[in-house]
């Protein structure tokens, strides 16, 4: 075969490769590499994550109206659907995404003309198993980066428990009775609550993000203590300095924070150690993990004394995501001293950690938000001005603190 014919064979191989396979393959697709490499094909990105941290009581008949945050925008969306901790299949009665109107994060009310009805595998209702997530078709509807997506969720029966993120920290809202999905007034949904029911995920389409990352951790992570309904959460303060980055090096941010959560024991959700997989690594676009997790270890009940135990587990999840060739980056644990937990016992099982952490060359890269945090009159304690009165937690000044101090060549070198 001649050089020429070889080409020819080629191309048509190429294009016919493209022409057959469906849009939402397309979109997956890698781009082509190689002497005859086309323009790269879009592709997926994580642009907000609400780990499922528990179940509650369905809402049979109600439609639940989440309330969620991007930080990376494209031109269509597809949403994480979840019943990874339901006892029975989940019956979807309508799905829709759209735009909450501007300037009103307290507000059910959609942009004109934005609602986008989500279906699966071509459906608009759809039973999810017991256990098992699932992710809609591409929603074509542009996303910004920084703004908030209304994710609207009919229930028609009784499903059993709700798989839930239990401390939004977000305004979400209810329509008591029927279908309301489509509704851009929001004038249905007349209860306010502060959770996500069932939607634990979005991706963007055709973003020019370079992946996503991971905060894989406890309500440190999750923002208790920040304002509501502000997205003031450290993961949120980190993906407002992302944006401002080349294409090349910005990156979505996936808030895989559970309040309470612990490393090694399941308590309010599952354990870092079981959540690793569906919370982090398969999550779309990971190119790196930053976890902060063990303090609920040490002061929970029963509360952790082995450093050592500690340390074994962030050197397992840290080799479960470099198999996958995902980065991580280790975070020391915070002071809490005037905390109702604190002992100083505990106290120097957090100080040991740490030392672990800093110099115990287990991580890619560390940010020590203890340093940034702590009260140089006191290192048991946290600064009074990052402190919302808790001395565990951080309110909006803290949590920007924290955010500051991460130093962003090691999230996209």
């Amino acid at each position: 075969m001649t050089r020429a014919i070889k080409v020819r064979h080629v191309l048509a191989v190429l294009v016919t490769t493209l022409v057959l396979a469906p849009p939402s393959a397309r979109a997956d697709a890698a781009p082509a590499l190689g002497p005859f490499a086309l323009a790269p094909t879009p592709t997926w990105t994580g642009t907000w994550e609400g780990a499922a941290s528990g179940t509650v009581p369905a809402l049979p008949g109600a439609t639940i109206r989440n309330v969620v945050h991007t930080s990376v925008g494209g031109s269509a969306a597809r949403i994480r659907i979840s019943n990874r901790l339901g006892t029975k299949p989940l019956q979807l009665g309508a799905v829709t995404v759209a735009l909450q109107e501007p300037g009103a994060p307290s507000s059910p009310k959609a942009v004109a003309g934005s609602m986008r009805t989500a279906t699966f595998g071509g459906a608009g209702t759809v039973t999810i198993p017991a256990g098992q997530d699932l992710v809609t078709d591409p929603v074509y509807l542009p996303i910004p980066a920084d703004a908030n997506l209304l994710v609207s969720v009919h229930t028609p029966t009784d499903s059993g428990p709700a798989t839930y993120h239990r401390s939004a920290i977000q305004a979400n809202f209810v329509a008591p009775a029927g279908d309301r999905t489509t509704e851009e007034s929001g004038t249905a949904y007349t209860v306010s609550i502060g959770n996500w029911y069932y939607v634990t995920g979005v991706d963007v389409l055709g973003t020019s993000a370079a992946g996503s990352v991971v905060a894989l951790g406890d309500s440190i992570t999750d923002g208790t203590g920040s304002s509501f309904s502000a997205n003031h959460r450290w993961p949120d303060r980190l993906a407002d300095r992302l944006k401002d980055l080349p294409s090349n090096r910005r990156l979505g941010v996936l808030n895989a924070g559970i309040s309470g959560n612990r490393l090694l024991l399941e308590g309010n959700g599952p354990s870092a150690l079981d959540r690793l997989d569906a919370d982090a690594l398969s999550r779309t676009g990971v190119r790196v993990v930053i976890l902060m997790e063990g303090i609920n270890d040490i002061k929970g009940t029963p509360e952790q004394t082995d450093p050592d135990a500690i340390e074994d587990a962030y050197r397992s999840l840290v080799n479960r995501a470099h198999s996958r060739g995902i980065r991580v980056i280790g975070a020391t644990l915070t002071p809490y001293g005037g905390h109702s937990a604190y002992t100083q016992a505990r106290e120097t099982v957090r100080q040991e950690v740490n030392t672990v952490v800093r110099t115990g060359g287990l991580f890619d890269a560390v940010v020590d938000f203890d340093a940034v945090v702590r009260d140089p009159a006191d290192r048991s304690r946290i600064l009074p001005a990052y402190d919302p009165g808790d001395h565990l937690h951080f309110n909006d000044a803290g949590m920007k603190a924290m955010a500051d101090s991460i130093d962003l060549a090691t999230l996209a070198p």
